[in-house]
Parts: structure tokens; C-alpha cells; sequence
């Protein structure tokens, strides 16, 4: 058996790494590794469920490994006894809603996808009827791809294109929430998917309940991504959608990562619904409902916790992480206090009453329901979120940390950063914070708020900044350069080139 350094390639909850050299990269994520990691993965299945053979589901992104690891993923199971479904080009929601709809028996499932990174990346997301898996699984799976103690047997390869149904569920969803067979007639929505997989919505979705998607965008499959980075919160994605949008003169448009678990949307006048806007959207149209606590991450707005509570919510602040997020709402549900919704500013959306799944699809869905209600009363999606405050200015700068024990000496960053932080006038440590240390600064002092944290998987210090007022963020970066300085393995580059812009 070929040596492969397996455990390297954790990122999170997910398997990921270089599976392509187009762009340089020495391969790390390779068809043999990928096969090892199968066995493993249908040997920690039997081994859960006490099954001398599970059956399972594959599906794929566009990306341009991604025929060649799932057939290599589909042998490895098979070596071990597997009965395999593939699934086609398939979104990584719809791989996890495949093991709770139809009663197909399934154990488990995975999706072949690296998400919005490079098109030369590649990995893995794994799934039991119970969600998807937590880091701790991830390090069983890898420990016994190293071990090499798998299960063995003579599996079996069937195939299953699950999106079809899946695309019929949402509309269905979208006809019984708005008691009408075709209630988005007259609409015309725009879809761009980044040639990912996020293609079907048009088909399977949009066009059955009546909108015109005329002049959508890279709606074909391309693992290259030649227009722009699959990524909702991409500048040059983002453009091209309200270009689009507004050359249409279209209703709505959304737009899609490369797996649809993110999404992100314009309004009519080309506005972008993103970050606090989109919370606060979606949060309006819950609280409306039933009042709850909303779920965000760190890097959310004062504005946004202000708009959740004058609609009768709690806003409940938590560290970045999707899976952190989600796991902070299910947390706090159990304990008896009604969390509808986990969100990321990214465009990671997770509704109590759809598993907790991070579904870019599904919150579209939901747009969609608030926006025909919205246009049946004559008014438009922005006439909901009317009273949201926005800041002035935001910003994020993210400074490289030059030491390879970047987490140890990111902790000291921090504990540096906060002992400097109790010293300053103006300032002071926000309390209830989860989240590397963030400060509120009065208004003499840039009149906003400063995060600085670890990034989660990189050698990076992210420091987001936002202001009520203009040119606040600048006067709060002067003050963050003299608070961090003394840590001397720090690039201070980006913070200077903004402070000098």
C-alpha cells in the first residue's frame, strides 16, 4: 500500500487538498488516497451501525478532478462491500437529504467537492442520516485509512440522479407556502451559478412555478471556473450579477457556490442581499412567525442585533465556522430556547425545520416565499429590512502570520491584543464574545467596532472592522496598528496600505 500522510488532508469536518497540478500545487488528494479514504469511511459505517455491509451515496461537483476521485471513491467502497449509488452532478445538501427521503436504505453518503476554492482543490463531505460528520469522525476515518484494517467484500454500483427530486421538493415547497401552483408567474429571476452545480435551480425549480430566467449566468458545468471564483461573496461574481440583473430588469437575483450550500441574492435595483442584509431578512420573516434567538457568527453588525430585537428577537453572536454556528443553535434548542436559524455572513444558512442543513437552495427557497408575499402587497424585499442600520463604512484586513506554529503564536497575538486593549481610551472589550477579541470604540475614536481573530484554517489574523461614521474605520485601524505592533510576526502590510488608501 502506497504511504500517504492522510491526516494532513483533514480541513475541519471535511477532507480537502490539491488534486490537480494546473496551478502548481503539488497533489496532495489523490485518486489512491481517495480510495483509502472510501474503505475507511464504509469500514467506520459498518462499524457504527453494525452492518457487515452498508450501502451508500456518492455525488459530485463540476470541479475537473471530480470524475476521477469519486470513481476512485466508488472502488475503494466497493472493496470493502458497499453497495454504491452515484448520483451525477449533484449539490452537497441534496447528498444529505438523498439519505432522508424515498426510503432508499442508505447509510451513509459523501460528496466529491472542495466548496468555492481554486479549481485545482478537491475534497470530501461525509454524511449519516443523523448529519453530517464532526471532526472526531473525520479523525477516525483517516486513523483507520492509515491503519488499513477495512472491511472487505464484493460491493455492488447502482445509479440514482437524486436532483430531479430533490428540484421538485423545493417548488413543491415554495407552491404550499404560497398556496399557488405557479406563484412566481410575471417574475423574472436570474440565476448565477458559477458554472457549479447550481444550474438545476433554473430548471428544476424556477421555471416549473413560472419565472422567466432568460439572461441567467455560467449555468453550464465547468471545473474551471473561466468567468469568476464560485463564491457568493466574490467582488467580480457579485458584479456580474447585478449587471445582470438590472439589464434584465429582472425581479430577483441569486447566485450560488460551487456545491449550492451557500447562496447569496440582488434585489431589483441591484442591491446586494448579503451578509447583515440576508440575516436580516430571513430573521424577519421567522420572528414573524415565532419569536426565537438568531444564530450568527462573530463578524455581524450592532445595527443587525438592533433590527432582531426590535422584531422580537435575541441575537446570539458565536464564532465563525458554519458547523460552529450550527452546533451553537441545535445546542441551545435542546436546552429549551427556540433557535430557528444558524447563519454565517459567507451565505451559510441553517433552518431548525430543514435539519439544520446548510442549504444554499433551500434559502433561496425561502427569498422566494418572502418575495412573492412581499410583490402580492405591492411592496419589494427591501421594504422588509427598511429598518436595518447599516454602517457607514466595513472592511476586513487580514495580516499573515510568518512563523510556522501560526496557531500557537496567533493565541499570543490575541492574549497581546487584549492586555493592550484595557490600556487604550476609547476603547473597550465587547462583552459576550466568542470569538478572538472584539472592541467597541466610542465615537471620538472611530465609532464602530473592531474584531481581531485567528482565521480558522489559514496563517492569517482577520481583522474586521466597521464604523457609523466616515472615515472611522481608519481612525480604529491607526489605533489597531499601535495596540498589535509589538508582535513582530506579524505582516502589517495590508493594515498600513489600508490606513494610507
Amino acid at each position: 500500500m502506497a504511504s500517504y500522510n492522510l491526516r494532513k488532508l483533514k480541513s475541519g469536518t471535511d477532507v480537502r487538498g490539491v488534486a490537480s497540478p494546473i496551478l502548481g500545487r503539488a497533489v496532495t488528494l489523490t485518486a489512491g488516497a481517495t480510495e483509502l479514504i472510501a474503505r475507511a469511511f464504509v469500514t467506520w459505517l459498518c462499524r457504527r451501525t453494525g452492518k457487515s455491509g452498508v450501502k451508500i451515496a456518492i455525488g459530485n461537483d463540476s470541479r475537473i478532478t471530480a470524475g476521477e476521485l469519486a470513481d476512485a471513491f466508488e472502488h475503494g467502497a466497493m472493496k470493502s462491500g458497499a453497495h454504491v449509488v452515484y448520483t451525477g452532478l449533484s449539490s452537497t445538501p441534496s447528498m444529505f437529504m438523498i439519505l432522508k427521503n424515498g426510503n432508499r436504505g442508505l447509510d451513509g453518503s459523501v460528496m466529491v467537492t472542495a466548496s468555492h476554492l481554486p479549481a485545482d482543490r478537491n475534497g470530501l463531505k461525509f454524511f449519516t442520516p443523523e448529519g453530517g460528520l464532526e471532526g472526531e469522525d473525520v479523525d477516525e476515518i483517516l486513523a483507520i485509512a492509515e491503519s488499513g484494517a477495512f472491511c472487505e467484500g464484493e460491493g455492488a454500483l447502482s445509479r440514482d440522479y437524486y436532483m430531479d427530486e430533490y428540484g421538485a421538493m423545493l417548488a413543491d415547497r415554495v407552491r404550499a407556502a404560497c398556496a399557488s401552483e405557479r406563484p412566481l408567474d410575471g417574475m423574472k429571476i436570474i440565476v448565477d451559478a458559477g458554472n457549479g452545480a447550481g444550474g438545476f435551480f433554473t430548471e428544476k425549480v424556477l421555471r416549473p412555478l413560472g419565472a422567466d430566467t432568460e439572461g441567467s449566468l455560467y449555468l453550464e458545468p465547468d471545473g474551471m471556473f473561466p468567468h469568476h471564483a464560485p463564491n457568493p461573496e466574490d467582488k467580480a461574481a457579485i458584479t456580474a450579477l447585478k449587471e445582470a440583473v438590472l439589464a434584465n430588469r429582472a425581479d430577483l437575483g441569486i447566485i450560488f457556490d460551487t456545491d449550492v450550500d451557500r447562496a447569496g441574492a440582488v434585489d431589483v435595483k441591484g442591491e446586494e442581499i448579503n451578509r447583515n442584509r440576508l440575516i436580516a431578512l430571513i430573521s424577519a420573516q421567522l420572528l414573524a412567525k415565532r419569536p426565537g434567538t438568531i444564530v450568527t457568527d462573530s463578524v455581524t453588525s450592532d445595527g443587525l442585533t438592533r433590527f432582531i430585537e426590535e422584531h422580537g428577537g435575541r441575537h446570539h453572536r458565536y464564532m465563525r465556522g458554519y458547523r460552529n454556528v450550527i452546533d451553537e443553535c441545535k445546542r441551545l434548542n435542546d436546552a429549551g430556547e427556540y433557535s430557528p436559524l444558524a447563519v454565517e455572513t459567507s451565505g451559510h444558512c441553517a433552518f431548525k425545520d430543514n435539519y439544520f442543513l446548510d442549504d444554499g437552495a433551500y434559502l433561496v427557497t425561502e427569498i422566494l416565499i418572502i418575495l412573492a408575499g412581499q410583490l402580492k402587497k405591492g411592496k419589494r424585499l427591501a421594504d422588509l429590512i427598511s429598518g436595518l442600520e447599516e454602517p457607514a463604512e466595513a472592511t476586513e484586513i487580514r495580516l499573515p502570520i510568518d512563523c510556522d506554529e501560526f496557531r500557537e503564536y496567533g493565541k499570543i497575538v490575541l492574549k497581546n491584543f487584549e492586555s493592550a486593549v484595557k490600556g487604550c481610551g476609547g476603547a473597550d472589550i465587547a462583552p459576550d464574545n466568542y470569538e478572538g477579541v472584539r472592541v467597541n470604540f466610542d465615537k471620538e475614536h472611530g465609532d464602530g467596532w473592531a474584531l481581531v481573530r485567528m482565521s480558522l484554517h489559514e496563517a492569517i489574523i482577520p481583522i474586521n472592522i466597521e464604523s457609523g461614521s466616515f472615515g472611522g474605520c481608519k481612525k480604529m485601524a491607526k489605533t489597531l496598528l499601535s495596540l498589535l505592533e509589538e508582535n513582530k510576526k506579524l505582516d502589517f502590510a495590508p493594515l498600513l496600505n489600508y490606513i494610507k488608501s
